[in-house]
């Protein structure tokens, strides 16, 4: 499996299973870089990276697709932008997912990411309501990853 960037033909598919808001993907899709999981020539995963301020970088979007989940796919994603992260000078990396992506949650922490911070109602203003795992998604749980 290789891990590439690319400028265009964006696997929108997988990126709204992420984030089911084309305008929110569309917004940090401008500004950010996009990576994909390819093997033969199959698109398996993708992740946005953004960066969010000085020394501070954002993983936007992952997703990894349906048929493939559970294979370790999702791992080489987050760990390929914890190294282009650290490449371009980030000593810490973000990433966000609602309260009830169980899985998502523990993928992160298995990371070594550590939960942040929770805001409160950020799913709220979406146009429908997303449930994940039988849990409505409201929250955005924040967490973060330090080299140090």
């Amino acid at each position: 499996m290789k891990i590439m960037q690319i400028n265009k033909g964006f696997p929108y598919d997988l990126l709204l299973e992420a984030d089911p808001s084309l305008d929110h993907i569309e917004r940090y899709l401008k500004v950010g870089s996009c990576y994909i999981a390819v093997e033969e020539q199959e698109v398996m995963g993708v992740y946005v990276l953004v960066e969010k301020e000085e020394e501070i970088m954002e993983i936007m979007n992952i997703a990894v697709r349906e048929d493939r989940r559970g294979k370790g796919i999702g791992k080489k994603l987050i760990h390929d932008a914890i190294q282009r992260s650290e490449a371009l000078g980030a000593t810490k990396i973000e990433i966000g997912t609602g309260n009830s992506s169980l899985d998502q949650l523990a993928l992160y922490q298995k990371c070594h990411f550590r939960i942040i911070d929770i805001i409160e109602g950020f799913f709220d203003s979406y146009p429908e309501t997303i449930i994940e795992n039988g849990i409505p998604c409201r929250d955005m749980i924040r967490l973060s990853y330090s080299k140090i």
